[in-house]
């Protein structure tokens, strides 16, 4: 059982180390924020992983409750990671875009086409 914490602990440092180069390497904040989210993610979801592989090899030892509780928290603490992580890399990828940041590669931008379109269609109307 213990293994399996040896290797999730080992696959968690692994991610969590990919997103920290992330951040160095990657040339603007778009790559940058989602290298670092996904990476640390993952990361942190395999460091909870080991904490419950941990508190359910103990739970299964010697039976105390409290390694029950760890698992309910380490599942909690998985969810609330997994809904903020996900829209506070949204939330900050269009607080840039409105901002006028733009990627260092050229790429399309459908979001300041479909801007143009209603600025047109309002003008229009006006």
């Amino acid at each position: 059982m213990f293994i399996f914490v040896a290797i999730f602990v080992l696959i968690g440092l692994a991610f969590n180390l990919l997103g920290a180069i992330s951040l160095y390497r990657f040339p603007d904040v778009y790559t940058r924020l989602h290298g670092a989210t996904k990476c640390t993610t993952f990361g942190t979801l395999f460091s909870m992983f080991a904490v419950v592989a941990y508190a359910l090899g103990r739970l299964v030892m010697t039976g105390e409750a409290r390694f029950g509780v760890l698992i309910i928290h380490s599942a909690i603490a998985a969810f609330v990671l997994l809904v903020t992580n996900a829209t506070g890399a949204h939330a900050l990828a269009r607080a840039a875009h409105r901002s006028g940041l733009m990627p260092a590669r050229a790429v399309v931008d459908r979001l300041e086409e479909f801007d143009e379109v209603r600025a047109k269609r309002e003008g229009a109307q006006v």
